[in-house]
């Protein structure tokens, strides 16, 4: 269970990764020594699972977010994972997730160009067996980004 130190502590990583124990320790008002001990044991638990750089996908050619939908032909687990392991091959695919409702994946993609995005649908999602229908939708502006686990709330 994590107590308010812990949430305070993990709070301060999100929004800065880099952190050292006594830049830790004078955000969250504790010694050096207990935010390591403490940040180990978050780390250990698997509540912090890494860390990483965000890169700002249009200062590397970027431009375009894509999310696609996509049905599939039959459900079964055999088709799901053959799905799955389709995505997985695809660098551009930066998220999927299995939904309820009326599509049965969401795939969220970075491409450099229209024609990037034409040849990941033409050429890769369509002719696949598994695939019955793709819709994709274009990013026009993104309006909020929050990495991370709401701990306000917490």
């Amino acid at each position: 269970m994590l107590d308010r130190l812990d949430i305070k502590l993990l709070h301060a990583l999100q929004e800065d990764g880099r952190l050292t124990n006594q830049e830790l320790a004078d955000r969250v008002g504790l010694s050096a020594s207990q935010c390591s001990r403490r940040r180990a044991k978050l780390e250990s638990d698997g509540v912090i699972t890494g860390y990483r750089a965000v890169v700002a996908p249009e200062k590397t050619g970027f431009d375009l977010t894509v999310f696609i939908d996509v049905t599939l032909n039959t459900h079964n687990p055999d088709n799901s994972r053959h799905f799955a392991s389709l995505v997985a091959r695809i660098p551009e695919v930066r998220e999927a997730c299995s939904l309820t409702g009326e599509m049965d994946y969401r795939l969220k993609i970075l491409v450099r160009s229209l024609s990037e995005l034409g040849e990941i649908i033409n050429e890769r999602l369509l002719p696949d067996a598994s695939v019955q229908t793709v819709k994709s939708t274009i990013v026009i502006k993104q309006l909020k980004e929050a990495p991370g686990v709401p701990l306000e709330l917490l």
